[in-house]
């Protein structure tokens, strides 16, 4: 059981999220897959989803972080509301570093997408990923 909680905060965390507990707790700590990879949805899925539904509440966090972030979404705005489903989509299923749940939240608020369509769209993400991660983790997948 400690494992399993070990898990599942390594998945809360930015950098690792789901691509570095999912290999923890399969190759690690030879913990069944479908519970590691439902613990590391569920702990991936949590924290960004508070981070988004909070950066919405806080108007000192909303008004720093739009001042940071406005050259971003202006130089990017365009492309983004083409392809703005897929691109979240696709920031957080592509096992990469700086990609993730987190960072897909951060750009649902920069570029103001409804919150309950983000973070259907990142926990669609979040499933691929996850899928991706637990096939490269077993070398079902070789790259």
């Amino acid at each position: 059981m400690t494992h399993l909680i070990e898990v599942f905060l390594l998945s809360m965390v930015p950098i690792s999220e789901l691509r570095g507990a999912i290999p923890l707790g399969i190759v690690q700590y030879n913990l069944p897959i479908w519970q590691v990879f439902f613990v590391s949805i569920l702990g991936n899925t949590l924290v960004p989803f508070c981070v988004l539904f909070a950066l919405e509440k806080s108007p000192f966090i909303r008004k720093i972080s739009k001042s940071l972030c406005e050259g971003t979404k202006k130089k990017h705005s365009k492309k983004f509301e083409i392809y703005r489903n897929m691109a979240l989509i696709t920031l957080v299923a592509i096992p990469f570093p700086l990609t993730g749940a987190w960072t897909a939240s951060l750009c649902a608020f920069i570029f103001n997408i409804p919150k309950l369509l983000a973070c259907g769209l990142i926990f669609i993400g979040l499933l691929i990923a996850g899928v991706i991660v637990t096939l490269l983790t077993l070398g079902i997948i070789n790259i």
